[in-house]
């Protein structure tokens, strides 16, 4: 793994990253390949909950809400 390589979840707010992999399978890997999340999208993570889950990103144009357990699964690589 590379030093600039961490998961969704680790993400700061405000701070832009690009899906480098998706390391879930199943229902929960097809939701994201739906939601357009695949290699080279650009992902920012705009709000978190009080709570801290789920947090909304902003992803192709639209805001999603991920849960931890889903965007834990998510690679990215920041700038």
């Amino acid at each position: 793994m590379n030093n600039n390589q961490i998961s969704l979840n680790q993400l700061p707010i405000g701070k832009k990253a690009n899906v480098v992999t998706l390391t879930s399978d199943g229902t929960v890997r097809r939701r994201m390949l739906d939601l357009g999340i695949i290699d080279g999208t650009e992902i920012e993570p705009l709000y978190r909950s009080p709570s801290g889950n789920p947090v909304a990103y902003f992803i192709r144009g639209a805001v999603i809400a991920l849960r931890t357990d889903v965007s834990e699964k998510i690679m990215v690589s920041t700038r």
